[in-house]
């Protein structure tokens, strides 16, 4: 017996950029997603069951495909903004440091807690990661060692 193919009632689906331009509001700076939103960011739906962030949509509708393991970075601060002027294609490592995070406010400093600058000579590295003040370090060391020889250490 022959299929035959399944004929779905209603109009016929229209395009992406005619269901997607229309809820985009363009200022002077940012285009604003006018559509759902989580957590700031534009959601716009493919089909009824693939969801996809605006921008993500915005930029490969203007300027194309975004490369495999490469993310986008507002530039202007501002998640619901489409602009694909305002996108800048990074590593999610960048996206991440360029933000307001913790490592990024971490990666950001240039002293330690007690005034010393992080440099190359004044710099130690745990493990790759964590930086700590050798000024500092030698401090703790010291203090340490004079725990252990009154007794009070481990």
């Amino acid at each position: 017996m022959e299929e035959r193919p399944v004929r779905r009632k209603g109009p016929k689906p229209r395009p992406i950029e005619a269901r997607f331009w229309p809820k985009v509001e363009k200022t002077d700076s940012c285009w604003n997603w006018k559509g759902v939103k989580t957590s700031g960011y534009g959601i716009f739906a493919i089909t009824h069951s693939l969801m996809r962030r605006s921008h993500r949509i915005a930029y490969e509708l203007t300027k194309g495909k975004i490369p495999e393991g490469l993310t986008l970075d507002h530039l202007c601060r501002n998640r619901g903004c489409v602009n694909p002027d305002h996108l800048e294609v990074v590593t999610q490592k960048e996206t991440t440091l360029r933000g307001d995070t913790i490592p990024a406010r971490y990666k950001r400093k240039t002293h330690c807690i007690d005034g010393h600058i992080f440099n190359d000579e004044n710099t130690y590295v745990h493990s790759g990661k964590r930086r700590q003040c050798r000024a500092c370090r030698r401090a703790a060391q010291g203090r340490y060692r004079q725990k252990v020889e009154v007794g009070d250490g481990p």
